[in-house]
């Protein structure tokens, strides 16, 4: 079945719920993609699961996509081993009450990968009974996924990617660019330039200035000799 086929069967299945059939970049490595309300969450993966034509036995990983204000996208990829085809599940739920059903009983391999969103984005699963940690030690606060959350860490300590490689600390690299997780100074403290960005930062401390670089010495014109120190020729003048 081509991805569009796919879709459309994961949709003709689901009827009478709306749910929207699209097909992913990626060209021979396209997917079908269809997005369904949150409430047909469980449904869905059934259909993809029990279906004779679609056969997705294989769960292949689940997570989560922040939206912002818009909410979470509830992201899962299934795969068919006999058919050879996949597809991709999307619900989105809101950002005050993130909230979908458990889809351990349809695919128990999705246990810990519903563990991790939810640690991650703070994405609660319906009827998953073991949601405890399982990256981050228990007394961790937060969701560190979640775009609004702060990395501290960054601000603490110099970003590793400041500097291209190859730019050494005495060149005037470029300007440095906030890394993901820091806000503004404005915002939470301020962030010191690295070494070689040419003294541009977007906080009071600003940054350290390049070292300036030392004159050299103009070429001789083509077909021209450049002139000899005085006395070279005959030994004078200083050391070799």
């Amino acid at each position: 079945m081509t991805p569009e086929e796919v879709g459309q069967r994961l949709v003709t299945l689901l009827a009478p719920v709306e749910a929207t059939a699209t097909v992913s970049g990626g060209q021979a490595h396209s997917r079908a993609t269809v997005d369904v309300p949150v409430h047909a969450w469980r449904a869905a993966l059934l259909a993809a699961r029990d279906d004779a034509e679609l056969a997705c036995d294989y769960f292949d990983w689940l997570s989560a996509v922040d939206e912002l204000a818009e909410g979470f996208d509830v992201v899962t990829h299934l795969w068919s081993t006999t058919m050879r085809h996949g597809v991709l599940l999307r619900a989105r739920v809101p950002r005050e009450t993130p909230t979908v059903d458990s889809v351990v009983e349809v695919y128990p391999g999705a246990s810990w990968h519903e563990r991790e969103t939810h640690e991650m984005f703070g994405v609660d699963f319906a009827g998953h009974d073991n949601l405890r940690p399982l990256l981050l030690p228990p007394e961790f606060e937060g969701h560190p996924l979640r775009k609004e959350f702060v990395l501290a860490s960054r601000v603490a300590k110099p970003w590793p990617g400041a500097k291209e490689p190859g730019e050494s600390e005495a060149g005037g690299g470029r300007r440095p660019i906030r890394p993901p997780g820091v806000p503004a100074p404005g915002q939470w403290g301020t962030t010191p330039t690295p070494a070689g960005a040419g003294g541009v930062g977007e906080g009071p401390r600003g940054g350290t200035p390049a070292r300036p670089g030392r004159e050299r010495p103009a070429r001789p014109a083509p077909g021209t000799r450049a002139p000899h120190a005085p006395g070279a020729e005959h030994g004078e003048g200083g050391p070799a």
